[in-house]
């Protein structure tokens, strides 16, 4: 629809919530025509069976775990050491479970350069050789405590951020941010890719390791909390939390026994690197959401992720069940030499910030991310108020002072989502849809609704079955 049109003033006009084929019928013969993406809501019965007591309850203690939680990043440890489950032959991946036959290709990439990081191949074809005679276990991050942005490959001796939720006592877990552009989380495995990624290894993992210890920790949830009031969202805008967590740690770098080159070195790499704090930011989500999944009844969001072909969520009382449906494409801003046919459905764990109230959901408190997403700084405060009306609660913690200091919209409800059709709003980086290339742009997206509305017929379903043992 032509954005001059005015449905008040003009003399015919249609709002069509139909069929397309409708919609383009009108439209050839001239009249003004505004497309709505509506549905009907579920039956009367279905929606009452979760609006109960018995659910809010749940519903309460899940979001007072979610809000309690005290993360502080406590240490920088080798993948083996730390993360539950990790083996040698573990590649951990972001999104629900997917096998290599369905991986899109920069998951592939990603996977590909990790093995050949690891020195299990040293080509794409020894890797493919190693994933079809099943000597290579693949498992999404999310269930091993971990969130890996983008492809998310994950193996034994890469440097793992290790992120502490004090008041609920469990941790997460989250590699190293690479930066921007060519890197592995993008699909990228050149020779460069791999040496930045040994360095990490045999350097910048036990410097920062150490000058964390050094440091006592760091508290995330007070970090976070500044950073939002400086104008960050913590998914796509950093530069504000970036520097605050280089503020903390650089002492410490500067005091380590290491040669002055070398210390030198990662502090300009951690300089340069305004997404640096990305991934510190997701394992401090996934450390405060964990404790608040597997809440009987509970009907609030504890993962939404991707693996460049599914969309996927978890849900707190549904137990480990993925609810998926086919990955949207990001709309956005493309890097010079890039466009749309360029870029692939969306990937990566990174969607744990919306999940905990940061990114798109604290969109509206950072104007400045439009410029690397797209959009407006009005669309971005209107995002934010939209993401209101499909969350259980505010953040005690993390407050916009363009919305006078409220609370961010926190607690995804598929309640919530399936009554308004409202999606959430998830603004990320695109990587290009063939292996090796890397980042073409950012942009914003939303998840098939069809995660919800599977998620919210699953809990009807325990709901119901509730019901009958009681009526027996």
């Amino acid at each position: 629809m032509p954005p001059e049109t005015n449905f008040l003033r003009d003399p015919l006009g249609a709002v069509v919530v139909g069929p397309e084929l409708f919609a383009a019928a009108l439209v050839a013969q001239g009249v003004p025509v505004r497309r709505v993406d509506w549905r009907p809501p579920p039956a009367a019965e279905a929606l009452a069976s979760l609006w109960c007591d018995t659910v809010d309850a749940a519903n309460r203690v899940a979001l007072d775990r979610l809000l309690a939680a005290h993360q502080i990043l406590v240490d920088v440890r080798p993948a083996i050491d730390v993360v539950p489950g990790m083996t040698r032959e573990t590649v951990l991946h972001a999104g629900p479970p997917i096998a290599w036959e369905r991986m899109s290709g920069p998951l592939r990439g990603g996977i590909v350069g990790a093995l050949i990081y690891e020195g299990l191949a040293t080509t794409w074809e020894d890797a493919e050789r190693l994933v079809t005679r099943g000597a290579v276990r693949f498992d999404p991050c999310h269930h091993h405590a971990t969130v890996g942005p983008m492809a998310g490959a994950t193996t034994a001796s890469m440097p793992v951020l290790v992120v502490e939720n004090r008041t609920a006592g469990n941790r997460a877990y989250s590699t190293l941010n690479e930066g921007l552009g060519k890197v592995l989380r993008y699909g990228a495995y050149a020779p460069d890719v791999i040496d930045r990624l040994r360095w990490f290894r045999d350097v910048v993992g036990p410097a920062l390791g150490e000058a964390i210890r050094r440091a006592g920790g760091i508290d995330l949830r007070a970090l976070i909390g500044q950073a939002v009031q400086m104008g960050d969202e913590c998914h796509n805008r950093n530069r504000a939390a970036s520097a605050l967590l280089i503020k903390a740690l650089a002492p410490e770098i500067a005091g380590l026994d290491l040669p002055g080159a070398e210390r030198r070195r990662i502090l300009a790499f951690a300089a340069s690197n305004e997404h640096l704090f990305l991934n510190v930011g997701m394992a401090a989500c996934k450390a405060a959401l964990d404790p608040a999944h597997g809440v009987t009844d509970s009907t609030l969001v504890t993962a939404m992720a991707r693996n460049g072909t599914e969309f996927g969520i978890r849900v707190s009382g549904l137990g480990d069940r993925w609810f998926t449906g086919p990955a949207e494409t990001p709309q956005g801003l493309y890097f010079p030499g890039f466009g749309p046919g360029d870029a692939n459905p969306d990937i990566g764990d990174s969607a744990i910030t919306e999940t905990a109230g940061l990114g798109g959901f604290a969109i509206g408190g950072a104007p400045a991310v439009v410029q690397f997403v797209g959009g407006t700084p009005a669309a971005a405060l209107e995002y934010t108020r939209l993401m209101y009306e499909i969350t259980l609660g505010e953040s005690t913690a993390y407050r916009l002072p363009a919305l006078d200091f409220r609370g961010t919209p926190t607690g995804i409800d598929v309640r919530l989502v399936v009554q308004t059709g409202i999606l959430p709003q998830i603004d990320t980086g695109m990587a290009h849809r063939e292996p090796g290339i890397g980042q073409v742009g950012a942009g914003l997206v939303k998840p098939p609704r069809v995660c919800f509305d599977r998620a919210f017929e699953a809990l009807t379903q325990i709901r119901a079955g509730a019901a009958s043992t009681r009526r027996h």
